[in-house]
């Protein structure tokens, strides 16, 4: 399957620490708000951006998370294969809960292998329909005329089966990860995920992760500010710096 992708090099050497990002749902690489994450994190390091099957010029169906993972396989690969012996992906709503399921699939020494996760405004449980948002999102996904919908209005084409089997759920998938740094990142405000999401998530990591509760944020790129897309940057950084030191 075709996956469009886009690499930026970044300000440091070659070899140095790539940033691989995953969107959200309804997102592709050329939205303006994956673009200025983008930009942000290309202060720092080297970034790779893609689309997810069935959104933009990526081939395919979307999945809405399951699938998804052997996109972002393919994308944490060509960034080693560019020379980065440093590979962080962050992922943001559907893309942060895919982020963490590729982690927790892909450990040991695997070309698709990643030395650090961060995850932004993902679920922790599949099927969640508890608030407002997500009701009309999986009237989207499981109705005809929702594809439709999302097809010609939000530009993603869905998959017309569901799940067989379920994936591994985010919370199932986070004790999987250490001793691989995690980080999640949650908006006390999301309209889609209240926040015992984040803090499903963190009970599960134990003390292998670090949560950062957001006051005022919403729901993943579009509500996060490039304050705090700096600091993203600068822990997925911080985390290649002090391991080349050790």
């Amino acid at each position: 399957m075709r996956i469009e992708a886009a690499y930026d090099p970044g300000p440091g050497p070659v070899g140095g620490p790539a940033i691989v990002l995953a969107h959200g749902f309804t997102g592709d690489l050329g939205r303006p708000h994956v673009r200025r994450a983008a930009t942000v994190f290309a202060q720092r390091a080297a970034v790779i951006t893609f689309s997810f099957r069935g959104h933009g010029g990526s081939g395919g169906r979307s999945t809405v998370g399951d699938r998804e993972v052997l996109d972002l396989a393919a994308a944490v690969a060509w960034a080693r294969s560019l020379g980065h012996a440093r590979v962080v992906t962050v992922g943001f709503s559907m893309g942060g809960s895919v982020v963490l399921r590729h982690a927790a699939l892909h450990g040991g020494r695997t070309e698709a292998r990643v030395d650090a996760v961060v995850s932004v405004s993902a679920p922790a449980r599949w099927f969640y329909r508890g608030t407002a948002p997500m009701r009309r999102l999986h009237w989207v996904v499981t109705r005809r005329a929702g594809r439709v919908v999302g097809r010609l209005g939000l530009r993603t084409r869905i998959h017309p089966h569901e799940w067989a089997p379920v994936p591994l759920s985010p919370a199932e998938s986070v004790p999987l990860i250490a001793p691989t740094p995690l980080l999640i990142v949650h908006g006390d405000q999301d309209p889609y995920f209240p926040v015992d999401h984040p803090r499903m998530l963190a009970a599960a990591a134990g003390d292998a992760a670090e949560l950062w509760l957001e006051p005022g944020m919403g729901h993943a790129e579009h509500a996060a500010d490039d304050e705090l897309l700096g600091r993203i940057g600068a822990w997925a950084t911080a985390s290649w710096t002090s391991a080349t030191a050790e």
